[in-house]
């Protein structure tokens, strides 16, 4: 009697320690409990209202210099002229014709393709790292990093090309009075395949424009040269990314291994971040030069698709061709690299921890209904 007694007890034991997981795995999102955590679309949508935001926050501190970037790389076709610009000589010419207003032309269209690729970028890559380091342990590391950067990033470009062509068409532009002063230079020297489109005054007005002259192909000219500008620069930068922060544990663990010293993300990001964004962007410059010539043209073109560009640049200018704007290139994303990356770490810290304690306080009253409504065991 005893030992039936026992197993009774026992049997009983079981059921109840049993039955909340089994409930509590049937009420819970199916990612936590069939470790498929490669999606889970509490991560996801965190990460891309973060990303999206440090993005277009990112772009709106560094746009003057980004305009800089893009006014030095147009000269070619503007002016038909080798003799070209440096970067402080473009900043006096756009402040004397221009004023500030010239520096923040194509803002608003900015804003927008930085949110849309930096909420992508940042919500897929995790999820994306994650699926490929199961799924490709070959490809674990580095290159699920540079894959993860890259494909995130090329999401996003459904959005951020035609903001980015209707950016940079604004940014040559200026004002009204500096685009007719163009043009009219242009009439006068007679420069080939110089592009000619009205004066945009907003985005809207310029997107509707790009689309009644020249459709589709208009507002999503250059696209894959713009992937492959991007694809690379965004893989790589994440690559940097994380390649330095590892670094920075290898050095804290060598040098000061019985601290308990935690440094600020918020700030780590910013540090790393910046190099990360300068040496991809260095890299990847040559990319931009052509994507940059191919997204301003207007209805006459002057390059026949990317490899033409590529040819005709190089026959012209050679090798400092590739790497005009380089300067501007990076003096734009070192801060604006650190920013987002510093602003992704800022909310993750801030406000991912609520989040965090909030599931799990929500897995724990699972877990004590779950025992509640176990039924007696006679």
């Amino acid at each position: 009697m005893a030992i039936r007694e026992r197993e009774s007890f026992s049997a009983a034991s079981m059921a109840v320690s049993s039955a909340p997981s089994i409930q509590a795995q049937a009420t819970l999102p199916h990612s936590i409990y069939s470790g498929n955590q490669f999606f889970d679309l509490d991560v996801v949508w965190r990460e891309f209202l973060w990303g999206g935001i440090a993005g277009a926050f990112g772009e709106g501190m560094m746009h003057p210099v980004d305009t800089l970037k893009t006014r030095i790389q147009s000269q070619a076709i503007l002016s038909g002229s080798q003799n070209q610009n440096s970067i402080l000589q473009m900043m006096r010419t756009v402040w004397a014709a221009d004023g500030l207003r010239g520096f923040y032309r194509g803002v608003t269209p900015g804003l927008t393709g930085s949110l849309a690729t930096g909420a992508t970028y940042f919500g897929f890559i995790e999820s994306a790292k994650k699926w490929i380091e199961k799924s490709h342990p070959g490809l674990g590391g580095h290159w699920a990093h540079f894959l993860a950067g890259g494909v995130g990033d090329a999401l996003g470009s459904f959005v951020y090309v035609p903001c980015e062509v209707i950016k940079q068409r604004m940014q040559v532009q200026g004002t009204n009075a500096s685009w007719k002063s163009v043009i009219n230079n242009a009439n006068s020297v007679k420069v080939p395949g110089v592009l000619m489109y009205g004066y945009y005054t907003g985005m809207l007005h310029a997107g509707c424009s790009i689309w009644k002259e020249q459709g589709p192909r208009g507002l999503y000219a250059g696209y894959w040269s713009t992937l492959a500008r991007d694809v690379p620069f965004a893989g790589l930068m994440v690559t940097f990314y994380e390649a330095l922060k590892n670094l920075n544990e290898y050095g804290k663990k060598k040098w000061i291994p019985n601290s308990n010293y935690q440094g600020s993300s918020s700030l780590e990001g910013l540090a790393l971040g910046g190099i990360a964004g300068g040496l991809s962007a260095y890299v990847t410059t040559p990319l931009d030069v052509v994507k940059t010539r191919l997204q301003i043209q207007g209805p006459v073109l002057r390059y026949n698709g990317w490899l033409d560009a590529i040819e005709r640049t190089w026959m012209i200018e050679g090798t400092k061709g590739f790497f005009r704007g380089s300067i501007p290139r990076i003096l734009w994303y070192v801060p604006a690299s650190a920013l987002t990356f510093m602003g992704v770490e800022f909310l993750r810290d801030h406000f991912n921890g609520g989040l965090e304690i909030g599931k799990r306080q929500d897995v724990m009253s699972i877990s004590v209904d779950g025992k509640m409504s176990l039924p007696e065991v006679p």
